[in-house]
């Protein structure tokens, strides 16, 4: 049993968060008078925001030497967010939270005892209930699980959240992965290691309104999905194959038809009806391949995945 204090780093992305931004740093604070397990130092990311998140974190920084910031040029999303804590972590621990609190601090001595006593190497944090959360975006939520679970060889765990605890392996594991297009739920479970789940019942928002629209979210799903599996692109092969299959045997019915009962089919409505539906497979498939395609272009431009323009340390640099 390690009887040394750990240094956590709390990685903290933040995108207009004036409101809840307080209430985080408050939190946390209670959280260190309460426990005397580990150091902890706060490294919140502004990205891009175009609030007062900026100049709460200066004031912030200004007041407690533990807390540490950087600040984007603009916003470049929180897979960027993310990642830029995780390179600025110097902790033997390291964390990713949001500033919401939906994700409950109170849980971390509990985290660090799972990897200190126990031996496991990561611990996430997973909703066991989405009480609060509209219909629709839970059914999709668990949808999109389901799906890509059956399509991807990396596990997908339902309900997980961006609150999780690692040893410093672990984050240098994720950190060697460079990939342009991130999708973090899939990246930890990737590099694997032992990871342990704490569950817990869904909270609201401390204060300010969630930045994730539906359309969002379902664009970030599709953005896990063409970066963990390729089966989209084997959908759109099968479906090829189905329409020649089809076509065959229309074909053949067709000559029957004509040859035999001397009935030709006529019509040009459902000719065109299939015609339509035929051209919109195709562009379909298309579009699968496209969404590829583009991700690879975006690869192979290797331009950094965030760009710095202030820290703690008024040091702005630019990072891959």
């Amino acid at each position: 049993m390690n009887t040394e204090k750990d240094l956590v780093s709390l990685v903290v992305p933040c995108y207009n968060e004036q409101e809840v931004l307080p209430l985080f740093y408050q939190a946390i604070c209670d959280l260190r008078q309460e426990w005397d397990g580990a150091e902890i130092e706060m490294i919140f990311v502004d990205d891009g925001s175009s609030d007062k998140t900026l100049d709460i974190l200066r004031l912030l920084r200004r007041k407690d030497p533990t807390v540490r910031y950087i600040s984007f040029s603009r916003n470049f999303g929180k897979e960027a967010a993310i990642l830029a804590g995780l390179d600025a972590a110097k902790g033997t621990l390291v964390a990713t939270i949001d500033a919401d609190l939906q994700d409950p601090p109170s849980l971390l001595p509990e985290m660090v005892r799972l990897i200190r006593e126990e031996g496991y190497d990561s611990v996430g944090t997973r909703r066991v209930t989405r009480k609060g959360e509209p219909p629709i975006r839970s059914f999709f939520a668990r949808m999109f699980y389901k799906i890509i679970n059956r399509m991807s060889k990396t596990e997908m765990v339902d309900g997980a959240r961006d609150f999780r605890l690692m040893t410093r392996q672990v984050t240098d594991a994720v950190l060697s992965l460079r990939e342009y297009n991130r999708y973090s739920k899939g990246l930890f479970g990737f590099v694997g290691f032992k990871t342990k789940w704490l569950e817990f019942e869904n909270r609201q928002r401390a204060a300010g309104e969630t930045k994730w629209s539906f359309w969002k979210l379902f664009l970030y799903a599709m953005d896990g999905i063409v970066a963990f599996s390729t089966a989209p692109l084997s959908i759109a092969s099968w479906c090829g194959f189905l329409f020649v299959a089809i076509a065959l045997i229309a074909t053949a019915v067709i000559v029957i038809k004509t040859l035999v009962f001397g009935d030709p089919v006529g019509g040009w409505p459902s000719l065109a009806c299939i015609l339509f539906f035929i051209g919109g497979v195709q562009l379909f498939c298309l579009g699968i391949i496209g969404q590829y395609l583009s991700k690879t272009y975006l690869e192979t431009k290797q331009r950094p995945i965030y760009i710095i323009k202030e820290t703690e340390e008024n040091s702005p640099r630019l990072r891959d």
